[in-house]
């Protein structure tokens, strides 16, 4: 699918963001390996969050889908089906399962995307080497043996904490007392605080007993329970960005209390000079003079296409350092969005983790645009286009289903003109 964008004056519009896609997955994941039913509200179908439900039905939950709503029957006896499991994608998906997966008394296979099997899985196969379990690759994915243990648990805090939320989900099922420590530094710990925060509403006993060690008891058991599941910072970031540089907008149903790390979106626009206001569920993003900054991304790399973005529009030069975990997501961020912005008439440079944009450069598009199948690729640009001088052209515009399915009727609805086509 492409997407054409023509440059557009947005409406003064509120826009009711989806779920959080994080806490979604951990929800869905604590809900299906409950005793009992669990109703979780306020779901947005991606494709990232239906490649965990349809996960989790392969371990013996039953789970009934309403528009925005899940009931979860919940089981902690698994009954692995044996069918391969695919986790499409999504990230989340393979690295929160595979440990969960070794509480089955069965061989396991994952399938999924080829760019999936790219990215590092090499925390879980130190771990099962060092705890005789099998974790082999095979043609279309990989095959999983053995059970996971208890135990003292070293793991690198700078790698993925998806890999360490794994362990948090399965840890609390096995027979001992667990203790994860975390080799410094430590990013993305956000993450793992949406984890613990779950774990502990689902029943399950697992806490910090300092800055860089886990605590986890064995032997416990998830409680079924009702789950509302809060909007998502991450995808502020684009609607919040299209304020910035286009024309006010509010951004509607966020918890200010949040836990998650995207949350930061709101420091960083104030540290570019946005003009922001807010109340307690909402948040007006009004069109500003932004100015270069200095931003480390280390603890929000999902964050790193849109600010890269509008550091376009700012004034001066902006550094970006902490940014190495960008290379291994959906696409080499970094790389993907060095070539667009240069199709957009824009200055930008990398090194391995830091990215320097030079802002104010005429924004034209000079080719079209390639969304390297990248979801926030694609939003970020898309964001970016709305101020553009030309009509901006991305293709392979579909990658937007695998976490904002709706993001183009929702850019409609802020009187941005845009058209899809095969």
């Amino acid at each position: 699918m492409k997407a054409k964008i023509y440059p557009s004056i947005a409406s003064k519009t509120a826009i009711r963001l989806p779920s959080s896609k994080s806490l979604s997955h951990r929800a869905i994941i604590a809900a299906a390996i409950a005793d009992g039913t669990s109703h979780i509200t306020n779901i947005d179908y991606s494709v990232d969050i239906e490649a965990t439900i349809e996960a989790m039905k392969h371990l013996g939950a039953r789970i009934e889908k309403h528009p925005h709503s899940l009931t979860i029957e919940g089981t902690s006896d698994f009954r692995y089906d044996k069918e391969i499991i695919d986790a499409r994608e999504s990230g989340s998906t393979l690295r929160f399962l595979i440990p969960l997966f070794t509480m089955c008394d069965d061989i396991i296979s994952f399938t999924g995307s080829k760019r999936l099997f790219q990215r590092p899985l090499n925390i879980y196969e130190e771990l099962f080497q060092n705890q005789g379990l099998t974790l082999k690759y095979t043609d279309d994915g990989i095959m999983i043996d053995g059970k996971l243990k208890s135990g003292d648990i070293e793991i690198k805090g700078n790698v993925s904490s998806q890999f360490i939320t794994g362990l948090l989900l399965t840890l609390p099922l096995v027979d001992g007392d667990s203790i994860i420590r975390i080799i410094p530094p430590f990013e993305s710990r956000s993450y793992v605080d949406l984890t613990l925060e779950i774990l502990n509403i689902f029943g399950i006993d697992a806490y910090y007993q300092d800055e860089y060690t886990i605590i986890v008891k064995g032997n416990q058991s998830y409680k079924a329970i009702d789950y509302d599941v809060e909007a998502d910072y991450s995808q502020l970031a684009f609607f919040a960005s299209l304020g910035l540089i286009n024309n006010d907008i509010e951004v509607l149903n966020l918890n200010s209390n949040s836990k998650q790390g995207d949350r930061v979106f709101i420091d960083i626009a104030k540290k570019m000079n946005g003009i922001i206001q807010r109340d307690d569920k909402s948040y007006l993003f009004k069109k500003s003079s932004l100015k270069a900054a200095k931003i480390d991304l280390s603890d929000c790399p999902d964050l790193g296409p849109m600010c890269f973005a509008l550091a376009c529009m700012a004034d001066g030069e902006s550094v970006f350092t902490g940014a190495l975990r960008l290379r291994i997501k959906e696409s080499d961020r970094i790389a993907a969005m060095e070539c667009e912005l240069r199709k957009l008439n824009q200055q930008i440079e990398s090194d391995e983790g830091t990215v320097i944009v030079k802002g104010k450069r005429p924004l034209i598009a000079l080719d079209t645009l390639d969304s390297h199948n990248d979801h926030r690729i694609v939003m970020a640009l898309s964001i970016l286009a709305t101020v553009s001088e030309n009509e901006v052209i991305i293709d392979h515009a579909e990658a937007i289903n695998k976490s904002y399915p709706c993001f183009f009727e929702d850019l409609r609805k802020c009187n941005i003109r845009v058209e899809l086509y095969d």
